[in-house]
């Protein structure tokens, strides 16, 4: 019998020594160049998760990992380093140039491809492997941390938000200071015509967020002022070249390539709230009227202390014949209002060609469920793109896109009454929002208040039910849009080629705003359509 209990014994000893040894722990060091000097924004990133981080202005870092986890240590410029976790909690090293950036061929402004060391301005190329990979719906996102000097602004975390790109800092206080976008030769729109402000109105997508990110090739970022020369003024602030994918020319092959990614997105950090004080201003009593008027109409929580034993006439007291309910806290309130956001991304591309000529086409579909109650943004692309070799001299090529883009309801964001999310701030303490989400079978507010007829919320004063709001407040979006060209070259010798292009970008959007009668930012209701149409 004791043979048989150590046997048991030194088995547990075992596990619970392999389960110490699974047990994440805190990585920390230095990251310096090969002179020794610290290295700034190295990118950090566990292998296989989405953990990472980036070293300070110090070179210095810490990041949560498991011994045999791998770190991946990259930098632009930098040879990319791996080092594998062991029993030591510091990782420092020096990391080495990429010397074979050197050689690299990138894309010039007038689409001529040549050595990065033959040309006069500053260039710096990402393949599209590295844009597929960071699985943005934006690709102005890919390019963070990919390419110096690039500044790149995500507006928030919002379905169908913008970003915003700046290549080596804002030459204008007012002005745009953003670059021209340029994809196959054809200089696209990247304007932003949401109405987001501090104030309220909601966010758009900026133009290149219609590009599929699985269609591109290559982005090369020209930031010298000599690169922008051939398009004038309006590349003032540098020029971003997207090559798109091509054809293959294998005979008799069709090639077939799909990809597929689903991604969840929860809120990453949220407000620090107390949760020793309710609703109200007085520290001694509550009692709830009708929203706006007295304890009720206080959108703050200065109220009795919470989970002491108290109860107090309360929004829900409805539930209980207006009888007092008890006065606790509801520290996950907030983090209860939010959902699981989903994004959907799926690609298929067909590929083909002969010794004379190629073709590519693609189909991508992008569908997105915001963490904003019933929000959401969907992007259809179409792209198709073929080259021909007419003659031993002649090559033309054609490519055109068609984009639609989406949405049923864009969140309103800003400091605003119609800005749901704002209330999350002000709420009190004591609110049980997972309460007001079925807005139907609630009781409607009290005649006389600033929500009256609308279904009954924590406060009546500033806000409307959140959940009512935004299932009848809707700020729909969609943007159909074409881009293409067509491009035709001439050899005339083994050293001189006459070249051609020409190429159209046009779209047309419409934005719908629907305020429901009762809203507190419109009471009487509000409707409006704002038609948008561009041609270049």
């Amino acid at each position: 019998m004791k043979t048989k209990f150590s046997g048991i014994l030194t088995l547990f000893l075992a596990f619970v020594v392999q389960f110490t040894f699974a047990q994440e722990k805190t990585i920390s060091g230095t990251v310096s160049d090969e002179n020794g000097l610290p290295l700034p924004g190295v990118n950090i990133i566990v292998k296989g998760t989405t953990n990472g981080t980036q070293t300070d202005f110090d070179g210095n870092y810490s990041i949560t990992a498991s011994t045999g986890d791998v770190l991946s240590y990259s930098f632009v410029g930098y040879t990319k380093k791996e080092m594998t976790v062991g029993a030591s909690n510091n990782i420092s090293f020096s990391m080495t140039p990429d010397v074979t950036a050197i050689d690299e061929v990138v894309i010039t402004a007038l689409g001529i491809k040549k050595e990065e060391k033959s040309i006069g301005y500053a260039v710096q190329k990402v393949d599209g492997d590295d844009i597929a990979e960071s699985n943005e719906t934006n690709v102005v996102n890919s390019l963070s941390g990919k390419v110096a000097g690039v500044q790149v602004t995500n507006s928030s975390g919002a379905t169908g938000s913008s970003s915003r790109i700046v290549l080596r800092g804002a030459s204008s206080i007012t002005g745009n200071n953003q670059p021209l976008f340029v994809i196959d030769g054809i200089p696209v729109d990247n304007s932003n015509y949401g109405t987001a402000g501090d104030g309220g109105g909601f966010d758009l997508p900026n133009g290149a967020a219609d590009i599929n990110p699985d269609d591109i090739e290559s982005v090369t970022v020209l930031k010298g002022p000599n690169a922008a020369a051939l398009y004038g003024l309006r590349a003032a602030n540098g020029v971003i070249v997207i090559t798109t994918k091509k054809g293959s020319t294998s005979k008799d092959k069709l090639g077939i390539t799909f990809s597929s990614s689903a991604s969840f997105e929860n809120p990453l950090l949220l407000p620090d709230f107390q949760n020793s004080y309710g609703q109200g201003g007085n520290p001694f009593y509550f009692e709830f009227i009708d929203g706006q008027n007295g304890d009720g109409g206080i959108d703050e929580s200065w109220g009795p202390a919470l989970d002491v034993g108290y109860e107090f006439v309360q929004w829900n007291s409805y539930t209980v014949d207006g009888a007092p309910l008890p006065w606790v806290s509801q520290p996950d309130n907030i983090k209860d209002f939010y959902e699981t956001g989903l994004t959907l991304n799926n690609n298929i591309s067909f590929t083909g060609g002969t010794d004379k000529t190629n073709f590519r086409l693609s189909l991508g579909l992008l569908d997105q469920e915001g963490m904003v109650p019933n929000t959401d943004f969907r992007r259809y692309n179409i792209a198709g793109v073929t080259s021909m070799q007419v003659s031993d001299k002649i090559n033309v090529s054609l490519n055109a896109k068609y984009i639609r883009s989406e949405a049923d309801n864009l969140v309103t964001v800003g400091y605003s009454n119609a800005n749901p999310v704002q209330q999350m701030i002000w709420s009190g303490r004591n609110v049980d929002f997972n309460a007001l989400k079925d807005w139907q079978n609630l009781p409607l507010a009290a005649e006389g208040t600033a929500a009256e007829g609308t279904p009954l919320n924590w406060n009546t004063v500033f806000q409307n039910n959140p959940f009512w709001y935004l299932d009848t407040n809707l700020n729909a979006y969609n943007k159909d849009r074409v881009i293409g060209g067509v491009n035709l070259s001439f050899d005339v010798t083994n050293w001189l080629t006459i070249s051609g292009k020409t190429g159209v970008d046009f779209w047309k959007s419409q934005t719908r705003e629907n305020k429901a009668k009762g809203s507190n930012d419109a009471p009487e209701g509000y409707y409006r359509v704002i038609d948008r149409t561009f041609y270049e």
